[in-house]
């Protein structure tokens, strides 16, 4: 839908409530004037509407009643030319202009906002510092800031902002330095706090325990360091979800901490919580947990496994665990997990059949532990595998929405999430959510792959490489039409190379090299732009065929020269000692059977004179024809 003009606005004089999302005005650069014509108006709905700046803009506002605005997602370029109207409005409550390319520092008159409850200026480019008169605004409970350019020491931030209502502070993802205040604790009654992705540095303060409202803390990826204790969370009794990832933290505590709250998700990457496991944090309640690199030296206990009822996210790597996976918790327990990394460890035994009973699953990384014995073979019950990701994925909700289960929350970020593909290490953020892999390398995995894999066709990186898979490669991988990264290098594996293999029209990477492989390479348009051919193939000394150099033809049927005089000499050399052998028998047997003697030449004579007679009639005739033929002439 769109709308020419807005000048139809002026006959509604006592209109209230105004909805025009979604609707087109992208053309129109006085549409604050026609807003300003609406005094009754208390709410005004205009976002993703292609808005722009007005040129110039009302000289007086009239919309003295208006109490909620919406402006999200709308094209603006600058703050400054709307100030009159958007910056000054003293009966507005609720106010945002999330993701509408704003630039410039926030003006001053936002202080005149005196009624506003709920501030949302998310993902615009602003800049310069918070102005000091954001202090007037003592009703504000919600500031979203997140995702902007603002710089600025963040004591001195926390100095300007308004302490009495203020429940909710989202400033991640700006430009923020020094180290956390005391004066952190000052805000009572806070229940969201993310500071996280900024340049913060210095230790967290003891007296952030002080927040007893604090439901959510992420201070992660920051410059953060220094040692964290129990006394930092003596009062949190009301903390869900825990983000301290990406800093230089220790945590010590003990390791059957009796924690006064009880988590929905946490992430402690790069911190230090080991050596020993964290057993307290074997909660029920906990959906997501992110303990990669940790320093944990340890084996993870049977209860920690059973605590992950509904869990959807797991990550374990880079640690240094140990043990085997319980098979249990996969199948009954953890049915829903959709992301599982438990990558550089040294966990052992089988992989359990159980784990293809994850309905839910599209990301496994099991990659260098020491896990033993055969693939599953019924991958093909991986049902989140076989099918394209898409927004309504579990993953999805997780990164991009921040649900878990039945909770809400500010979304994981996976901002830094390393994945090895491609035949590279590759940094995904938010594009996890369609990413479709099974890592299995660098284990001691023997026995053949399944030819259920072929059932998996959303797969986009599967990496068998360095185990002592044998048998054939099953035809079954041609079906795997979104697989772009493809890895069986340093196993056993032998036989041809399946022809299906030149179907994978996706494929960008390829890499088959050190196995017992034979025959022809297969061809395809596909297969011949994939870069770096000849190490594709190298370390299997039975193929053939481009772009080797050796010829299939030459190879299979066509004898070198030497072969060649070599099978001469022996063919006429079989010959020659036959013949001999044939002659002896006959002399031999002629020499000791007087019988065969006289039947042998009888039969010579009787050949002789049969021989003799026909040869005479015969040249009696054709004298007698050529006689006959003289006359005649």
């Amino acid at each position: 839908m769109y709308s020419p003009d807005l000048d139809w606005l002026s006959q509604l004089g006592k209109l209230q409530s105004l909805s025009m999302a979604r609707v087109n005005l992208s053309t129109m650069l006085d549409w604050t004037h026609s807003i300003n014509m609406l005094p009754s108006l208390s709410s005004l709905y205009l976002y993703s509407c292609g808005l722009q700046n007005t040129n110039p803009p009302p000289l007086h506002v009239n919309l003295t009643s208006l109490e909620d605005l919406d402006l999200d997602s709308n094209s603006f370029d600058s703050v400054l030319r709307a100030k009159n109207l958007i910056w000054n409005l003293p009966s507005l409550q609720t106010f945002s202009m999330y993701d509408s390319g704003i630039q410039g520092p926030i003006p001053d008159t936002v202080g005149n906002m005196t009624s506003l409850q709920y501030m949302n200026l998310q993902n615009n480019i602003f800049t310069g510092t918070l102005p000091s008169t954001i202090k007037n605004l003592k009703k504000l409970q919600k500031l979203q800031l997140s995702n902007n350019f603002i710089s600025m020491d963040i004591a001195e931030l926390l100095h300007r902002l308004p302490k009495d209502e203020l429940e909710q502070l989202l400033l991640d993802s700006n430009n923020f330095t020094r180290s956390l205040p005391a004066q952190l604790e000052e805000f009572s009654r806070l229940t969201q706090v993310s500071l996280s992705y900024n340049h913060l540095s210095g230790d967290i303060p003891v007296g952030i325990r002080e927040l007893k409202n604090l439901s959510e803390l992420w201070l992660n990826s920051n410059n953060l360091q220094g040692i964290i204790t129990e006394d930092h969370f003596t009062n949190m009794s009301n903390l869900e979800h825990l983000w301290l990832s990406d800093n230089s933290l220790t945590l010590r505590v003990e390791n059957a901490w009796n924690t006064p709250f009880r988590l929905i998700s946490a992430g402690f990457r790069s911190c230090v919580l080991g050596p020993q496991f964290p057993a307290w944090l074997g909660q029920p309640t906990i959906n997501t947990l992110d303990i990669s690199n940790t320093s944990i030296h340890d084996a993870i206990s049977g209860d920690f496994w059973m605590a992950f009822i509904s869990a959807s996210v797991l990550d374990f790597s880079r640690n240094r665990l140990f043990g085997t996976l319980p098979t249990v918790w996969i199948g009954e327990i953890l049915s829903d997990l959709s992301f599982v990394r438990l990558c550089s460890n040294m966990f052992s035994g089988n992989i359990p059949i159980q784990i293809t009973r994850m309905k839910e699953l599209q990301y496994l990384d099991l990659a260098c532990n020491n896990f033993t014995g055969n693939i599953p073979w019924s991958l093909g019950n991986l049902r989140a595998m076989a099918h394209t990701p898409n927004n309504s994925s579990d993953l999805s909700y997780i990164i991009n929405f921040g649900y878990i289960g039945f909770f809400m929350y500010r979304p994981v970020q996976f901002d830094s999430l390393l994945v090895i593909t491609k035949g590279q290490q590759l940094e995904f953020s938010r594009g996890i959510v369609y990413m479709v892999n099974i890592d299995l390398s660098s284990n001691s995995l023997t026995g053949q792959i399944p030819e259920e894999i072929g059932q998996l066709i959303a797969m986009r990186n599967l990496n068998l490489s360095w185990n002592h898979l044998s048998s054939s490669i099953p035809s079954s991988i041609g079906e795997l039409q979104a697989l772009e990264s493809f890895d069986l290098s340093h196993n056993e594996l032998s036989g041809e190379i399946p022809t299906s293999l030149s179907a994978l029209t996706s494929l960008v990477r390829l890499n088959l090299s050190y196995n017992d492989l034979t025959g022809k390479i297969p061809s395809g348009n596909q297969l011949r732009t994939l870069e770096n051919q000849t190490s594709i193939y190298i370390g299997n000394p039975g193929l053939c065929g481009p772009p080797l150099p050796n010829n299939c033809s030459e190879t299979d049927t066509a004898p070198s020269d030497s072969e060649g005089t070599n099978d001469s000499i022996s063919l006429y050399l079989g010959m020659g000692i036959g013949c001999v052998v044939g002659l002896w028998t006959v002399f031999i047997a002629f020499l000791f059977k007087r019988k065969w003697r006289i039947i042998c030449f009888s039969s010579t004579d009787h050949l002789y004179d049969w021989i003799y007679v026909q040869v005479a009639v015969s040249w009696a005739t054709m004298t007698r024809k050529i006689c006959l033929s003289g006359d005649q002439d």
